[in-house]
């Protein structure tokens, strides 16, 4: 049987009627054409508390900031699409990220395994002008950081209040072709990794 990228697919966003929400929804589609086995996720089903410490010293680390860094070690591949926040990413999308680089027993010191070597692809919609792209900036500093390897490709939607059809879809072509190609871009050049002889 071939290869298939397994990749992980959520926003930054836990909005039920969030644009970024729909906007990856469209990217996973992409993947999936590609021959990805996609899991869309929605952090509102992983509530964590704000990252702290003393907590974790005290409780552990919460049950579903444990099964939502298990999903990312076990992808080769994730898609975020983040919306902007004050100029930043959402607090709950950094939250996330903090508690899944948290070491569990088993992991080598400083391995991160959650994000190093992990294909990212990452995209934004925002009501505002810029679409988003400020908090983009963000975000891929962090992630790369990180140690994932960042696709340089990246959309930001602007007006996302008038971007969507009724279905979810982008109403302007050029941009839902943007972001399903940013899915199947990911989970081409996953492949493309797998097949390398390092």
């Amino acid at each position: 049987m071939s290869y298939q990228p397994r990749v992980i697919a959520f926003a930054g966003s836990t909005r039920e009627n969030s644009y970024n929400k729909r906007l990856v929804a469209i990217a996973a589609k992409g993947a999936r054409e590609a021959g990805a086995d996609v899991t869309v996720i929605d952090l509102r089903d992983y509530p964590m508390p704000l990252f702290d410490e003393d907590l974790e010293a005290r409780e552990g680390k919460n049950e579903h900031a444990r099964k939502f860094k298990k999903l990312l070690v076990g992808c080769d591949g994730i898609l975020i699409a983040s919306p902007e926040y004050n100029g930043s990413l959402s607090a709950v999308l950094k939250n996330s990220i903090d508690w899944a680089t948290r070491a569990d027993e088993g992991d080598p010191p400083g391995s991160l395994p959650a994000f190093r070597g992990k294909v990212v692809s990452i995209m934004s919609a925002s009501p505002g002008g810029l679409g988003g792209l400020r908090g983009l900036v963000h975000l891929r500093a962090i992630l790369g950081g990180l140690g994932c390897i960042m696709l340089p490709a990246q959309t930001a939607i602007s007006s996302a209040h008038e971007a969507f059809d009724a279905a979810g879809n982008l109403k302007d072509e050029k941009q839902q072709q943007q972001i399903l190609d940013q899915g199947r871009d990911l989970s081409s050049f996953i492949a493309q990794l797998n097949k390398m002889d390092f």
